[in-house]
């Protein structure tokens, strides 16, 4: 809603200035003057009431701004006649769209999953210990500064990683002396490593533009189709043609898990494709989850909703493991732990719609977490980020062994808010704006971001398992890249995920 009002807000500006300065050459009046005044408000409003930050909102203002003044100098001086003033309403909406298009259209999304860059705003740290160290040692550390201490992580299979010998520890509010139990702790001699225990929060963004009409037809009679445009770019028909044709069948039925803020796994269009590992999970207050679900595993051919990667709906299940809680907030400890259970749990692919600004300390954590993973045979999947930076510099999927995923638009270039993924090892790309998919209560809605690209690629991955249970986190990365389609991108995005062309490859 914020969104409309911003775009609408500034197209009225730009038009009641226009009509302003053409009016004012032959009756004056106020009416023009007064509408300009009531639009620029509305956009105003809506850029102030957004989630983004402070410096972010006055920037927009002002480039906004900026332009607007350049719309009125252009209507004094060549809107003086009748003629002229027409032409230059149509160079007007065209310059207005190829603006829109370019800068204003997701101008005021924020990050779905943000990360604060430095302590956790919880006062919590994440410390590894020593091999064979004693955390009783710390105990007279803890002491002074108030700390309390618990194990961080539990895995089941502790000989295979270090995860077990993180701690998290929680320090008072008012504890205000960070840097003395730093070097208290350094000082211990018996700690490998310390980082924040980042808050996490999730807030997804609902496209503002009018879904897609799709005239392909697929073989399915899932209304929601029609607005479906990824299916066509990713050409969904071959491959349900190929799969049929062809008679594939699964070897076994593969587990998708979205490690978000729950799924609602009685939505009509999931819940015959879901399955429950702990009933806490199913719920989704948020809708954040349950719209990654739908994109991963909808059921296909059922008359309602939407569709995934099969006619037939036998090669992919999902479940749901909730690392955000009902208000939309997590710590790097809480997603580590869904990856932990995931692996525990045997799933095959882990979905991770989330992430944050990290740096070289931020991400010992993540990569021992997707490493237990691996090796529990989970092929690990993650958003590359929606800040229009190089994701090399955002956690979870900058680990090592991690499949990234940036997000195109519907031209197939890299969508305005995408982070890049030339720098990450397995970077590739899906459809990631005006994506249409299922959110709790029985409902759909269209949203934007590499939250919904990401699981694009982890339900291909999870038909791709189904049909090969051995493949791992390297090959489904060279298949998909080597099966993919260029971008008009280039590396940013790399390769556009193409599920026929992936599913050849796996079968060679």
């Amino acid at each position: 809603m914020l969104s409309l009002i911003y775009v609408a807000g500034f197209g009225l500006s730009a038009l009641f200035l226009a009509l302003w300065f053409y009016k004012q050459r032959r009756d004056g009046g106020a009416f023009f003057p007064i509408m300009l005044l009531m639009a620029i408000v509305a956009f105003v409003v809506g850029v102030a009431s957004s989630e983004l930050a402070l410096d972010e909102k006055l920037l927009v203002l002002f480039r906004d701004l900026t332009v607007l003044g350049f719309i009125g100098l252009f209507s004094r001086l060549f809107l003086k006649r009748f003629p002229l003033f027409l032409f230059g309403l149509l160079l007007l909406a065209v310059g207005l769209r190829f603006y829109y298009n370019n800068f204003m259209q997701y101008a005021l999304i924020a990050e779905p999953v943000t990360v604060e860059e430095n302590w956790s705003d919880d006062g919590e740290l994440l410390i590894e210990l020593a091999e064979g160290a004693d955390l009783q040692t710390l105990e007279p550390i803890f002491q002074y500064y108030g700390v309390r201490a618990s194990r961080a992580f539990q895995p089941k299979l502790a000989d295979q990683t270090e995860l077990d010998d993180y701690y998290v520890l929680d320090i008072p509010n008012d504890q205000k002396d960070w840097k003395g139990l730093q070097k208290a702790l350094d000082k211990s001699g018996i700690i490998d490593w310390v980082e924040g225990n980042e808050s996490v929060s999730v807030s997804p963004i609902e496209a503002n533009r009018k879904l897609p009409e799709v005239n392909r037809k697929y073989g399915i009679n899932d209304p929601g189709l029609e607005h479906l445009w990824s299916f066509e770019v990713m050409s969904m028909d071959q491959l349900y043609d190929f799969l049929d044709q062809q008679k594939i069948k699964p070897k076994k039925t593969a587990v998708v898990a979205i490690l978000d803020t729950g799924v609602d796994s009685k939505h009509e269009d999931l819940t015959d494709n879901f399955t429950s590992i702990n009933s806490k999970y199913d719920n989704d207050p948020r809708g954040h989850g349950t719209h990654c679900a739908g994109i991963a595993g909808a059921v296909s051919n059922n008359q309602k909703g939407v569709a995934s990667y099969s006619r037939n709906n036998g090669f992919v299940k999902l479940t749901s493991i909730k690392v955000l809680n009902s208000s939309g907030m997590g710590t790097q400890q809480t997603i580590i732990n869904g990856i932990i259970e995931a692996a525990d749990r045997k799933v095959d692919v882990i979905s991770l719609s989330l992430g944050g600004y990290s740096n070289q300390t931020k991400q010992r954590a993540y990569e021992k977490a997707v490493k237990y993973a691996n090796k529990a045979g989970c092929i690990v999947v993650a958003a590359a980020g929606n800040s229009n930076r190089n994701a090399k510099d955002f956690s979870p999927v900058n680990a090592e062994g991690v499949i990234g995923v940036s997000a195109i638009s519907e031209d197939l270039s890299r969508a305005v808010f995408s982070n890049t993924v030339e720098d990450i090892k397995m970077g590739v790309a899906a459809p990631g704006t005006n994506i249409y998919s299922t959110i709790p209560g029985n409902n759909y809605a269209s949203y934007n971001g590499t939250s919904m690209a990401t699981p694009y690629v982890s339900g291909l991955i999870g038909l791709m398992k189904s049909i090969n249970p051995k493949l791992d986190s390297q090959q489904a990365y060279e298949i998909l890249h080597a099966s993919g389609k260029d971008t008009r991108s280039g590396s940013e995005t790399g390769q556009l995920i193409q599920p026929l062309g992936a599913i050849k490859q796996l079968m060679k």
